[in-house]
């Protein structure tokens, strides 16, 4: 399977760096992984049109045929064996390309949702986006390992 996680901003500090590349290091054996980083655009003067230009960007970096899960509020709220069931099911049906996608501090773009196929909350409380992109790291790698019945402690 393909993964993309395509999200505004980069990890600017080192924590969220080195927790991110630990997950990616633990998915490799699961999954190809790659990270799609598009420029956040500072929100402060005009955030609708900031947003608007962080999502032309992101729908840059979805490929066509990819199958694309946002992370939205409004979203489901999966268990992660939920999730592991859910990513299995992509695969039997043959979607083995798909791009999770994380949005600025201020949402994502209407155009990027309506080019989603399924919409995902990590909770239902707003995390930052760096926390998010972890979070959602750590959740794939746990969905591979219930997929396969391996255990899973941290």
């Amino acid at each position: 399977m393909r993964l993309r996680i395509a999200a505004v901003g980069r990890l600017k500090e080192a924590h969220w760096r080195a927790a991110a590349d630990e997950y990616l290091k633990r998915l490799r054996p699961y999954a190809t992984v790659e990270v799609a980083e598009v420029t956040d655009r500072d929100i402060s003067y005009d955030a609708p049109r900031a947003v608007a230009a962080e999502g032309t960007d992101l729908l840059r970096a979805i490929p066509e045929s990819s199958y694309v899960v946002a992370l939205d509020l409004s979203g489901t709220h999966p268990t992660s064996e939920e999730l592991s069931a859910r990513l299995a099911r992509l695969m039997v049906d043959g979607r083995s390309d798909v791009t999770f996608v994380i949005g600025g501090s201020a949402g994502l773009a209407p155009a990027v949702l309506a080019r989603a196929d399924e919409r995902l909350a990590l909770s239902r409380m707003t995390l930052p986006h760096q926390l998010a992109r972890v979070v959602l790291l750590e959740q794939l790698y746990r969905a591979f390992r219930i997929m396969r019945n391996e255990p899973y402690h941290l």
